[in-house]
């Protein structure tokens, strides 16, 4: 997970840089979104498939 981060970082500069801060913020935004999205995905399919994760 650290490298997508630091390449979404990356992006997020290079935006910055080309195309404006709007632009990339609103790209961040998007990005965030559908991470979060994901995130929630994965953590509904853990709670209903009620797996025990404690080692």
């Amino acid at each position: 997970m650290n490298i997508a981060l630091i390449i979404i970082i990356v992006v997020a500069i290079v935006l910055a840089i080309v195309g404006g801060l709007g632009e990339a913020l609103g790209w961040l935004l998007w990005v965030a979104l559908i991470i979060g999205a994901i995130a929630l995905i994965a953590f509904l399919i853990r709670v209903i498939g009620g797996r025990n994760t404690n080692v």
